[in-house]
């Protein structure tokens, strides 16, 4: 079926008016955005669906929704036959989450189902928690996280708390696309919805602080700018701060008001330091130890601290990570909670320095696919039998216990300014930390490569440059052999030296390739789950005598990236 067949199908007296006359502008105007919008369906990646808003089987709207909820609601009353099934539902701040989260609402208590709706806008770590605290068989949240203004999203999470995981994820999308537009249960029913609203929050937030502090050291001397980037924060972490014990909290005004245009940034993204600017700008006047920022729906946090020379710097996320996690197992050491049954959670595209920090405390690092699911998963899988302690991916996520299922930046920043005033009391800073740890660990450095390739071309492209790299992998990176080849997607560890291709099934097949080179490089190419993007995360090592080395290290790791790089042609 042709695309513009496929389009006006959506003609149809099925579909809402407005729907289609915005088809029809579509299909009269040769509208090069109409190939985009009907060339495919909207699928399920690493964080849900998430696309851009709009008329088409490949934009967010009522019939997209509409489909996927459907398909989710026949999945469920499969699955829970003669149970009173709940799914608890959050948005964020995104334009039209609101009323998309009604809808969502709507489709579900057409099908029987209850519905736990939040009354505005929540976190998506809330929601997480939410399904395990009120004992819903499922949660939903409709968000983007990071993306541009005009995308929206959907998440959908299983009674655990983690997002949805084989089998359940593909079952889901077979009953999604068995589901035929003209079938949809619009017509909700009100009785069937328990709205929530600010009583959740103290519950969520007891818990984020129960989970996330060990000490109580010079909390009242730490001077902490936050920001929620127009986000859902706004809601939870002031309150949770103040509640901890904190009492130095400089919020910026301007990005607390929500808004799903993010009038303020060009993007709503902590992983970029022009997200932080303005926090950065008022750190500077009031002396801040500590900058902390959030994406849209309250997952990610980017934290900025002061570095060798005094000025504000934002950490990476394996940076962050390493600094929490490496803290968290001291003190779990220190209280002798370590008995040989507990585990870290990371992800293969992270840094591998979360091995080494295991090892040091006697714990083990597991590793899984990129997106806290997988992490969420491993809970699950041992839940009972081994003890998870927190885990971290590089893209700015991170969760300390199990009490949330998917990433959450209220506990680990409750934890982070822990640590921070508690460095702060003891003469050093949290960068100083770090640096203690590498001394420890070696050095790790990261690069990050985004290439982004839009639309149905550019999906192609980002395609048949994986297909090249599988296909002719580079012989060496800045000098150093590539001794190992990891194909997530085959499944297979290609050893170089001994011409051995190794069996990897422990992980679910992914387009993902990893490179390690002789001297420890290591270079992850995947397509981004969530965006038109193919990744490179670049890790470089080496050890660091002392903390007088740091900036030259630094500076040759640096230099070392560079090279990889150019070895990639990645400019």
């Amino acid at each position: 079926m042709t695309t513009l067949e496929k389009a006006k199908l959506w003609l149809h007296e099925s579909f809402d008016e407005e729907t289609r006359s915005a088809v029809q502008l579509l299909i009269d105007g040769n509208s090069p955005d109409l190939e985009d919008s009907f060339y495919r369906p909207l699928e399920f990646g690493t964080g849900g669906m998430r696309g851009i808003m709009g008329v088409g089987t490949n934009r967010l709207n009522r019939y997209t929704l509409g489909q996927a909820t459907q398909g989710l609601a026949n999945y469920m009353l499969k699955q829970f036959q003669g149970e009173e099934i709940k799914v608890a539902i959050a948005y964020d701040v995104r334009n039209n989450s609101r009323e998309f989260g009604k809808l969502v609402a709507d489709v579900l208590t057409a099908n029987g189902i209850k519905v736990l709706l939040f009354k505005d806008h929540r976190p998506t770590p809330e929601l997480s928690f939410t399904v395990r605290d009120k004992h819903c068989h499922g949660g939903i949240v409709l968000t983007a996280s990071h993306n541009p203004p005009e995308y929206n999203g959907y998440k959908v999470y299983w009674n655990d708390g983690a997002q949805i995981v084989p089998p359940h994820d593909e079952a889901i999308i077979a009953e999604v696309l068995s589901v035929q537009f003209d079938t949809i249960k619009f017509n909700g029913n009100d009785d069937l919805i328990e709205w929530i609203g600010e009583e959740q929050d103290d519950v969520y937030i007891d818990a984020c602080i129960e989970n996330s502090t060990y000490q109580n050291v010079g909390k009242e001397n730490l001077n902490i700018v936050f920001t929620s980037i127009h986000g859902t924060t706004y809601t939870t972490v002031p309150r949770a701060l103040e509640k901890a014990g904190f009492k130095k909290i400089d919020l910026v005004k301007e990005q607390m008001i929500p808004s799903g245009n993010f009038p303020t940034v060009d993007s709503p993204n902590p992983e970029e330091p022009a997200a932080l600017e303005m926090a950065m700008d008022l750190a500077k006047i009031t002396n801040a130890d500590i900058v902390i920022g959030t994406d849209p729906d309250g997952d990610r946090l980017g934290i900025a601290v002061r570095n060798l020379d005094g000025d504000i710097e934002l950490l990476n996320g394996n940076q962050t990570n390493t600094i929490l996690t490496y803290y968290i197992l001291n003190e779990w050491r220190k209280q002798g909670r370590i008995t040989g049954k507990e585990f870290i959670g990371s992800t293969i595209v992270t840094s591998d320095i979360f091995f080494d920090i295991a090892q040091k405390f006697g714990v083990q690092c597991k590793a899984g696919l990129t997106g806290f699911k997988w992490i969420g998963k491993m809970i699950r899988d041992v839940e009972g039998k081994e003890k998870f302690i927190c885990g971290g991916e590089e893209s700015f996520g991170f969760m300390t216990g199990d009490f949330v299922r998917d990433k959450d930046s209220c506990g680990s920043i409750v934890l982070a300014c822990e640590i921070a005033a508690w460095c702060k009391a003891n003469g050093r800073t949290m960068y100083d930390y770090l640096i203690e740890i590498y001394q420890e660990t070696g050095m790790y450095y990261e690069g990050l490569v985004n290439l982004v390739r839009k639309g149905k071309d550019g999906a192609e492209e980002i395609q048949n440059m994986m297909k090249e790299f599988r296909e002719n992998p580079p012989k060496q990176l800045a000098g150093s052999p590539v001794a190992e080849v990891k194909d997530f997607k085959e499944q297979t560890n290609f050893i170089i030296s001994k011409n051995e291709r190794l069996v990897m099934n422990e992980i679910p097949k992914s387009n993902v390739l990893i490179y390690y080179t002789e001297d420890g490089t290591k270079v992850c190419v995947r397509p981004s789950g969530t965006e038109p993007k193919i990744k490179f995360y670049i890790s470089v090592k080496d050890d660091l005598a002392s903390a007088a080395d740091f900036r030259d290290q630094q500076k040759a790791l640096e230099e070392k990236i560079n090279r990889v790089k150019n070895d990639l042609q990645l400019g």
